[in-house]
């Protein structure tokens, strides 16, 4: 299933990276007395696709959910667009959200509204739209992300995994957003209907000029896709880098993760000139042992 788009963008190189969209600075999280994050900065530039990588519980969504501005930091500044989201006034953050489009795990649509509704829900919130107006945009939306018009009727329970999930874009990009959250986009889904999924994704960064910021697990989706990793351990973002320049950060994690079997086989996956670049444990044949 390719989106109609990908042809044309094929050979279109990247959005040209700019300025910060978004500036974490001095971040600390608390839950009680659970500390999430601690004195974390981190920083995402318009035109960049970065994952936002770090073991269970380490507070990856939570991340994201502060800089939506769906939970507050403890300390610390949070700017995005170059606002201080602490210190903006309701309307303004209003209009900032409005900025931003989030695909949840899983693709979380409404199961009791028609995938019509769902992707509509967001643009009916702004105001009144002209029926055929709204008509329009919602299968502009839906062809955009390669899904048929004809499913515009159906409830989200008669669709695929990867269908819902290219109705969650669909609703993500109705208000035509700058930036595009994903909370582990590929989860779930088989490895054809993945590679298929981390295809609309680049065509839509390409496409639309996005800037995305992706949490995922999923090792092969963040090769494939990344600008750039930001890896989360020990509270922090310990590296916020290319791939294959995050790989060779000596810490545990990072060793874990990156120069496992399963992160050696995603990361010579690489074009020869960045493989050149990583460290050389990760070169060893992926089906070897190698001492961490």
């Amino acid at each position: 299933m390719t989106a109609p788009l990908a042809p044309a963008v094929r050979n279109q190189p990247p959005p040209c990276i700019a300025e910060p969209v978004i500036e974490v600075s001095d971040l600390t999280k608390r839950y009680g007395r659970n500390i999430i994050h601690e004195n974390l900065n981190f920083d995402v530039r318009r035109g960049e696709i970065v994952s936002i990588v770090g073991g269970s519980g380490s507070g990856k969504t939570t991340l994201v959910r502060q800089i939506l501005g769906l939970e507050s930091p403890t300390s610390g500044t949070i700017k995005v667009f170059g606002e201080d989201i602490s210190k903006i006034d309701p309307e303004e953050a209003h209009v900032m959200r409005s900025r931003s489009g989030m695909l949840f795990q899983q693709g979380a649509l409404f199961s009791s509204l028609t995938v019509f509704d769902n992707i509509a829900q967001p643009i009916r919130e702004l105001g009144k739209v002209p029926a055929g107006l709204l008509r329009d945009i919602v299968m502009l939306k839906l062809e955009m992300v390669g899904l048929p018009c004809k499913h515009a009727s159906k409830m989200p329970a008669a669709l695929s995994g990867g269908m819902v999930k290219r109705a969650g874009i669909a609703r993500a990009l109705a208000l035509e957003p700058e930036l595009l959250f994903l909370d582990e986009p590929t989860a779930g889904l088989d490895p054809r209907a993945s590679d298929e999924f981390v295809e609309l994704i680049a065509t839509l960064h390409r496409a639309l000029g996005l800037t995305v910021v992706m949490v995922t697990h999923d090792l092969d989706t963040m090769v494939a896709l990344s600008s750039r990793v930001a890896v989360i351990a020990d509270r922090k973002v310990l590296v916020a880098a290319p791939v294959e320049e995050a790989a060779n950060v000596d810490h545990p994690f990072i060793k874990e993760y990156f120069l496992g079997l399963r992160g050696r086989r995603a990361l010579q996956a690489l074009p020869p000139e960045r493989r050149a670049k990583l460290p050389p444990a990760a070169l060893e044949p992926a089906s070897a042992e190698v001492p961490l």
